[in-house]
């Protein structure tokens, strides 16, 4: 992990940080953390759980059809044989 150091912050936004800081339950310096990856992280960041989600829901599947999925034999395949 990096170490950043950031000098001559005016005194106004030390304070902002500080009770945003609070706000959130945090310190300040997990606050100005978690202000620095939310600027950073790409807007279109695609995550597997929201994605499966939605094509669920695209496909308009209910939960029963999602408890067929859970009963599928989970036995591993047997390896081909070519000979």
């Amino acid at each position: 992990m990096a170490i950043l150091t950031v000098r001559n912050v005016p005194e106004e936004v030390h304070r902002a940080l500080r009770v945003r800081a609070a706000i959130h339950g945090r310190s300040t310096e997990a606050e100005v953390r978690a202000i620095l990856e939310e600027t950073v992280r790409p807007e279109g960041r695609l995550r597997l759980g929201s994605m499966l989600a939605e094509i669920g829901r695209r496909a308009k599947l209910t939960d029963e059809d999602a408890a067929v999925f859970a009963q599928r034999d989970k036995t591993p395949a047997k390896p081909v044989r070519l000979t």
